[in-house]
Parts: structure tokens; C-alpha cells; sequence
């Protein structure tokens, strides 16, 4: 998917693991913070990318979808393994994205994909939830 594809609204996927505030009691602010980590990353790994140009280049009507990455059984290593999962998943479609490891822990908190048209990517995060 290296590739620009022009069909439709850039979107910018984040998933975040819902188990850190449930389960371990994260503070959400905490884990906005992790969002932000991996999208800012990921916006500056790929800043020559066409997406991430077009995306950044209205910066009052971006669109991210963020949802949570966790299964119906709030277990914290099912959701750290749905979070590799679909980090693995992605990888395989070459969708370009940032797996954030919250640092000096080393553990997957969440993931942000490049913009890209929501057509081309949507299906990767279709088992997800929206975070609330």
C-alpha cells in the first residue's frame, strides 16, 4: 500500500489497548498520551508520503477513528496480543503504521496507521470497537 490511493477521505486509524484503563487503572489522560506518541510518530516517519502531505495539508478537517484493541474478555494479555496481532495483520497488507511501546516498560500500548483512504484499510480494524 505504498502506493498513493486517492479514492475517498484519508483517514488515520489509532487502536488502543482498552485492558491499560480498565484492568491496570492507566489515568485516561495517560492514554491519550499514547495516541498522541504513535500518531505523531507515525505522521513524521512517513512526512514525504502523498497521504500524509494531502492529510496535512488541511489540518482543520482531519479524520482519525480510535478504537479500543481488546477482545470481549477484558484480559490483559489478550488485548496486548489483539494489539500485535493486528500490528502483524497490518504488516502483511503493507499498511504503514506505528506501533508505540511505552518506554522504559517496552510494552505495546497502541497503534496508528499512516492516512490512508478508509476504503483501502477499514477492513483491518472491522472486529474493533471505538474507544469510549
Amino acid at each position: 500500500m505504498a502506493a498513493k490511493q486517492s479514492a475517498g477521505v484519508l483517514v488515520q486509524y489509532v487502536a488502543v489497548r482498552g485492558d491499560l484503563w480498565r484492568v491496570q487503572k492507566w489515568p485516561i489522560g495517560a492514554l491519550i498520551a499514547q495516541g498522541c506518541h504513535a500518531t505523531t510518530a507515525v505522521l513524521h516517519t512517513f512526512v514525504d508520503d502523498p497521504n500524509v502531505r494531502e492529510y496535512l495539508a488541511d489540518v482543520d478537517h482531519m479524520h482519525k477513528v480510535v478504537l479500543e484493541a481488546s477482545t470481549f474478555i477484558t484480559c490483559v494479555v489478550n488485548d496486548e496480543a489483539d494489539l500485535l496481532a493486528l500490528a502483524s495483520s497490518l504488516r502483511g497488507g503493507e499498511v504503514d503504521h506505528k506501533l508505540w511501546m511505552e518506554q522504559p516498560e517496552n510494552i505495546p500500548t497502541c497503534l496508528a496507521t499512516k492516512p490512508y483512504p478508509k476504503s483501502c484499510v477499514q477492513d483491518y480494524f472491522k472486529k474493533f470497537k471505538l474507544f469510549k
